[in-house]
């Protein structure tokens, strides 16, 4: 998880240096794993800079993750990285999902922000 965590930060730290000023640098890189899926979050404040959905075991599935009212395009893979770089205020959980063969192995993944 360590190894997860530094590699999110400094994707933040080379991706973000230049579009994102001092004062909305990150403030929480969170992360929540459930038995399928981890869900990962960099943000300031409500500010979500990133989120990032990986499964547990490699295998690839449809992610997806979801805040407020974002909704990511699914993708199929074993993780993905999506971009966000939106705030949304009452919104305090960054969500991640999981479907294989058309069912939904794990939903609702959360990371509290």
């Amino acid at each position: 998880m360590r190894k997860i965590v530094a590699t999110v930060l400094a994707a933040l730290a080379m991706g973000s240096a230049v579009a994102v000023p001092a004062s909305a640098a990150p403030t929480g890189v969170n992360s929540q794993c459930g038995k399928y899926i981890c869900v990962m979050t960099a943000h300031h404040n409500r500010f979500v800079q990133d989120i990032t959905v990986r499964t547990t075991d490699g295998l690839p599935g449809t992610l997806r993750s979801y805040w407020g009212n974002y909704h990511s395009p699914k993708v199929n893979a074993a993780s993905h990285r999506w971009e966000v770089g939106y705030e949304q205020a009452g919104s305090k959980l960054v969500c991640g999902g999981l479907e294989r063969d058309g069912r939904s192995i794990e939903d609702g993944v959360c990371v509290t922000i």
